[in-house]
C-alpha cells in the first residue's frame, strides 16, 4: 500500500509537469509573430544630467515616429515588430518604462510613444551593462514570437556593477539573442566633474555588442542622439549590418583602451548593486 501511495504521488507530480509544460508550449505557440522583438534599453545613470536625459529621450520619441522607420517595418514579412522601452542603471535598478508593444503603423508607434513620455524620468545609480542584458534576456518570446531578438542598449559609459559584462553578453548570444550598441561619446564632464570615458566606442565594440550581424551607431554627442538612433533603429528592423563588423567576443584591447571590466568593483556578492 504504501509503495502504491508513493508511485500514485509521483504520477500526480508527474502529470502536474506535464500540464505546466503543456500551458508553456501553448502560451509560446499563441504569440503574435513578428519581424522583430526589439528591446530599447536607455541608460539613467548619474553621469546623465537632466538636459543629456531629455534629449535621450526626445530622440527616441522622434525615431520611433519618424516616417522612415515606418516604411522600415512595413517594408518586413509581417509589416509589424514588438518593442519593449526600458530605462536602466545600476545592476538591479531596470524599470520597465513601456512593455511589448505592438508596432506596425504610424498610429501603433505613436501610442508607444505617448507610453514613453508620459512616464516620468528618473535617475538610478552606477552603470550595470551586464545587469540590463541580464534583466532582458528573459523578456523574450513571451507575448511575441520574433524571427529575430535584439537588445538595443544606449549608454555613456563602461559597466561598473554587476558580473562581468562579456559574459553577460556571451550568454545571451549563446541564446540566438544579438546585442547592438549605441554609445554616447561626448567631452561633456558629468554631474561629479569627472570626464567621460575615452574610446567608449571601442568598449562597446569588444566588450557590450555581440551575436550574428551585431553592429553599433555611435552619437558624436548627445544632440546628435536623435540621428543615430533613427539611424540604428533602420537598420535593426530591415536586418542590415553596417559595412564595418565588430568582433563577436571580446578581443585583445586596443592600446589605450581600458580592459572589459577595468571600472568592475571587486565583490564577491555583485547581485547587491
Amino acid at each position: 500500500m504504501r509503495k502504491a501511495g508513493v508511485l500514485s504521488a509521483v504520477a500526480l507530480a508527474l502529470l502536474v509537469a506535464a500540464a505546466a509544460g503543456g500551458s508553456e508550449a501553448a502560451r509560446v505557440a499563441g504569440a503574435t509573430e513578428v519581424d522583430l522583438e526589439l528591446i530599447l534599453a536607455v541608460d539613467v545613470s548619474g553621469s546623465i544630467d537632466e538636459d543629456e536625459g531629455r534629449l535621450q529621450r526626445e530622440g527616441y520619441l522622434h525615431a520611433l515616429t519618424d516616417p522612415g522607420v515606418i516604411r522600415a517595418i512595413q517594408a518586413g514579412r509581417r509589416k509589424r515588430i514588438a518593442i519593449a522601452y526600458v530605462e536602466w542603471a545600476g545592476y538591479r535598478w531596470q524599470r520597465m518604462v513601456a512593455d511589448w508593444t505592438l508596432v506596425q503603423d504610424m498610429a501603433t508607434a505613436q501610442a508607444l510613444a505617448g507610453k514613453i513620455k508620459a512616464s516620468e524620468r528618473v535617475s538610478g545609480p552606477f552603470t550595470s551593462l551586464s545587469g540590463i542584458i541580464d534583466y532582458s534576456v528573459p523578456l523574450f518570446g513571451k507575448a511575441f514570437k520574433g524571427n529575430r531578438q535584439v537588445i538595443d542598449i544606449s549608454g555613456d559609459g563602461p559597466n561598473n556593477r554587476g558580473r562581468p559584462v562579456a559574459l553577460a553578453r556571451d550568454q545571451a548570444v549563446a541564446k540566438g539573442i544579438v546585442i547592438n550598441g549605441l554609445p554616447i561619446v561626448n567631452e561633456r564632464p558629468n554631474p561629479w566633474g569627472r570626464m567621460p570615458m575615452q574610446h567608449l566606442d571601442l568598449y562597446y565594440r569588444n566588450c557590450v555588442i555581440g551575436g550574428r550581424g551585431a553592429f553599433m551607431v555611435v552619437a558624436r554627442n548627445f544632440p546628435d542622439f536623435a540621428r543615430a538612433v533613427r539611424r540604428k533603429l533602420i537598420l535593426e528592423i530591415v536586418g542590415l549590418t553596417p559595412p564595418e563588423r565588430p568582433v563577436l567576443v571580446a578581443a585583445a584591447q586596443p592600446s589605450g583602451v581600458p580592459h572589459c571590466d577595468a571600472f568592475l568593483r571587486p565583490t564577491q556578492n555583485y547581485e547587491d548593486y
